[in-house]
């Protein structure tokens, strides 16, 4: 028998204090903590998918009280309207689909309200492949910071970590498996842990080693 796993969303700890700083992540921390102070109206986050961009530009906003927008959608609304009531917007997934033209007049209306822009993406601006001359120049002067996959002590406490949000509580031998044995990367570890979750809700049981083995092999199959 085994019990239907519902697919019912679980609620991340998002606050400052919940992001693990380390050698990975750090000189973008540094730059956050350096704001208002930036040398111009824009910041650029650069790494991999699942690697706490997002996360990052959700504590820079509740420190500037700014908002956030995907970059997809910058072209419906005017800059003015979109930075009504803050002084700063963060512009997620930048280097996916979005409009230079808006992007552009976003990046200069910023600058003149003396407000800032945070822009993330997986590469930095140079490897967007801007045809802008205007909106690259721009993008070419802005501090680009590069967040990267993490070392061992970090992947075990984003291991941690998803495992706590999901109010899971696993032993040190299934976090040291994982670490050892499956891919190195923030995605993977938020998928690692989803799956061992509605496993051992499906088969009413505790995460173990032997789970976690049979989890990362059907991972590694499918």
């Amino acid at each position: 028998m085994t019990q239907l796993a519902l697919a019912l969303d679980h609620r991340p700890a998002m606050g400052e204090a919940d992001f693990l700083v380390a050698s990975s992540n750090r000189d973008a921390v540094l730059w956050l903590d350096r704001w208002p102070d930036w040398p111009g109206a824009g910041l650029a986050i650069h790494g991999p998918a699942g690697c706490g961009k997002s996360h990052l530009a959700q504590v820079w906003r509740r420190r500037s009280g700014a908002r956030s927008i995907n970059a997809t959608t910058i072209a419906s609304e005017e800059p003015a309207t979109l930075l009504s009531g803050c002084n700063g917007l963060a512009v997620e997934d930048a280097d996916r689909g979005v409009d230079e033209r808006a992007l552009l007049h976003l990046y200069n209306w910023t600058a003149e309200q003396g407000g800032h822009l945070l822009l993330t993406g997986r590469s930095p601006p140079a490897r967007w492949g801007i045809a802008l001359p205007d909106l690259r120049s721009r993008l070419a002067a802005m501090p680009a910071v590069a967040v990267t996959q993490p070392d061992d002590a970090l992947f075990s406490a984003v291991l941690i970590k998803h495992f706590s949000d999901r109010q899971l509580r696993v032993g040190d031998s299934v976090v040291h498996y994982i670490n050892s044995h499956c891919e190195r990367s923030f995605e993977a570890a938020g998928r690692i842990v989803a799956a061992l979750d509605g496993a051992a809700l499906a088969e009413k049981r505790n995460i173990t080693v032997p789970l976690a083995r049979r989890v990362l092999a059907e991972i590694a199959a499918s």
